[in-house]
């Protein structure tokens, strides 16, 4: 098991770009498969989830040509795929293992569907019963609610669907599993999730409509092979976000960031709690905002949290946790149920981990209660296996009194496979 030891920072300087988006870069897979003739992807991430999700297409009979810089998918059509000869393996990947199941479960093949030992822990009913309204056949442990999951592709029927969470992967699996049923499909949700399904469906030329509060798909459009440019991810710039406005005397560059409004909740949090943030050389790439993201250190205060900018910034809780635990005064995170169902329960994993470094913060059901402190204090902590739990305690540790050491880090390489080098470029000792 790896461990990486991180030391305190003088400052955090320069001009970083970081890896493309992981929840674009699933679905550009996706879609490009599904579409007639060859889509190309550039920025795309090379990181362990996104690689289980190319292998699987690889698996389904999709040639995908990569020459280290641009990917070249050469798409089969809605119709296309042909059933796996194994067991497909996602990985760590929800993301692979939710939208591939509304995917296949319109197929006329059968296929299994598993995962690592934490994502075998993480549910999986909240895509299987709605699925199974439109028709679904999906078997798997404990009633349907854990991998391995079979699924027997068969006809499905548009639904209507009012999902109780706000989450893009359930969103996502039944817009996947709409484009092959007969009618229209539509999610409703209680808050907006991030919408990249939606963007690249429209952009691959599906017949799909958003409308407030929710999107509708019509079954039967094919879709057609285009470029992509992937945009750097938002999640990953999160936590050098939060680097620059901790240390003091920091001021870092971050280029060519993906900010759709449904996913700028992390910018919107640490300009309330007084983050200098500032973006820069707006523009859309590929149908979807692009811009450059000044950061400047800055004395930040405690603030509360919840509503409809959780879920704009889910991924983000567990470095937002990291600024508020250095805030002036009292962080209240509220409506964040959904972080204990992810990789690992965030919620506890992450006060946990910062109560050894020193930080004062309660649990509660849907979130945390946060005070500051002026500064972490070297430890030793877990990232229970969750890359963002890692990556978020080692950017603690920049403005800790002593080295912070993280154990079982490999799994950073899910989602940022050159974290640690960005990390060291930028941090002055």
């Amino acid at each position: 098991m790896q461990s990486y030891t991180v030391q305190p920072a003088k400052s955090v300087k320069g001009e970083i770009a970081v890896p493309g988006d992981k929840s674009i870069s699933h679905r550009s897979i996706m879609l490009g498969s599904l579409a007639e003739g060859v889509t190309t992807v550039r920025g795309f991430l090379r990181g362990e989830d996104n690689l289980a999700t190319l292998n699987a297409f690889r698996l389904m009979g999709i040639a995908v040509h990569d020459d280290g810089e641009v990917l070249r998918i050469e798409g089969k059509g809605l119709h296309g795929l042909a059933e796996p000869s194994d067991v497909v393996d996602c990985g760590n990947s929800g993301t692979s293992i939710r939208l591939l199941t509304g995917l296949l479960a319109g197929q006329r093949f059968f296929s299994v569907l598993t995962g690592d030992q934490y994502l075998r822990k993480r549910p999986m009913k909240r895509v299987v019963e709605p699925l199974s309204r439109m028709g679904a056949d999906i078997r798997g442990r404990e009633g349907g609610s854990k991998a391995p999951l079979a699924i027997i592709g068969r006809e499905l029927a548009g639904t209507s669907y009012a999902s109780p969470v706000a989450s893009a992967q359930v969103k996502s699996a039944i817009l996947l599993a709409g484009l092959y049923a007969v009618g229209e499909t539509t999610v409703t949700e209680p808050h907006l999730s991030r919408d990249h399904s939606e963007r690249m469906l429209r952009y691959f030329g599906a017949d799909i409509t958003p409308f407030d509060g929710g999107v509708t798909v019509r079954g039967g459009r094919n879709l057609r092979g285009d470029e992509i440019a992937v945009p750097g991810d938002i999640s990953s710039a999160a936590f050098f976000m939060v680097a620059g406005l901790i240390v003091p005397g920091s001021e870092l560059l971050i280029k060519g960031v993906g900010v759709n409004p449904t996913r700028t909740g992390i910018i919107d949090i640490l300009q309330g709690m007084g983050g200098s943030l500032e973006l820069l050389n707006e523009r859309e790439v590929s149908g979807e905002p692009v811009a450059d993201i000044l950061v400047k250190s800055s004395r930040l205060k405690g603030i509360e949290i919840g509503g409809e900018v959780v879920p704009r910034a889910i991924d983000e809780f567990p470095v937002i946790a990291v600024a508020a635990a250095l805030a002036e005064g009292r962080t209240v995170v509220r409506d964040a149920k959904e972080l204990r169902v992810k990789e690992t329960d965030r919620i506890a994993a992450m006060a946990q981990n910062l109560r050894a470094a020193g930080a004062d913060v309660a649990e509660t059901e849907d979130g945390m209660e946060i005070n500051g402190v002026e500064r972490l204090q070297g430890c030793s902590v877990d990232s229970f296996g969750d890359h963002r739990i890692a990556m978020s305690m080692l950017i603690g540790g920049l403005a800790a009194t002593g080295p912070i050491t993280v154990s079982d880090t490999e799994c950073i390489a899910t989602s940022f496979p050159n974290f640690i080098a960005l990390l060291e470029q930028v941090a002055a000792r």
